[in-house]
């Protein structure tokens, strides 16, 4: 009984948060690597595969496609580097964060599907996606520019 009151003392409540953000954090990286490598492969093998092909017609969904799947990847990459730039500083950057979701969002821009011209509310929901991560980018930007970004770390050093 005492080890758990001692267990739910601030100090140790919070070494064992931050233990537990570390050890998920480093999970969560393993398991993302290991989807991006797979994705990267099965991305490759498409591509050698229409490549080979002579009579793919790359002008059309195809291209789409392909380039769906690359921004995809770009994306998965992002959020490796969100998840590692924890791990090295103990602090989510607000800025990479914004820039993986501006990033998500020209993706699904670029491949629009064919028709999506006549989806106003979809088209003016991506627009307003674009201008408020902007525009957050640019607050947040501009607030570290006056001023050096905070030193956080794990509450208690073990």
């Amino acid at each position: 009984m005492k080890n758990i009151r001692r267990l739910w003392q601030d100090v140790n409540y919070l070494q064992l948060v931050d233990r537990s953000e570390q050890s998920l954090a480093k999970l969560l990286g393993i398991v993302l690597l290991v989807v991006l490598v797979a994705g990267t492969v099965q991305l490759m093998s498409v591509v050698v595969v229409a490549v080979l092909q002579p009579d793919t017609p790359w002008l059309g969904s195809k291209m789409n496609a392909v380039l769906g799947d690359l921004l995809t990847l770009l994306i998965a990459v992002e959020v490796l580097q969100n998840v590692t730039s924890y791990l090295r500083r103990h602090v989510v950057q607000i800025e990479l964060v914004l820039l993986t979701a501006m990033t998500a969002v020209a993706r699904k821009v670029i491949v629009l599907p064919p028709g999506a011209e006549n989806k106003p509310q979809l088209l003016g929901g991506l627009g307003i996606a674009v201008l408020a991560l902007a525009a957050a980018f640019w607050l947040v930007r501009s607030v570290n520019i006056r001023q050096p970004p905070a030193r956080t770390g794990p509450a208690i050093r073990s």
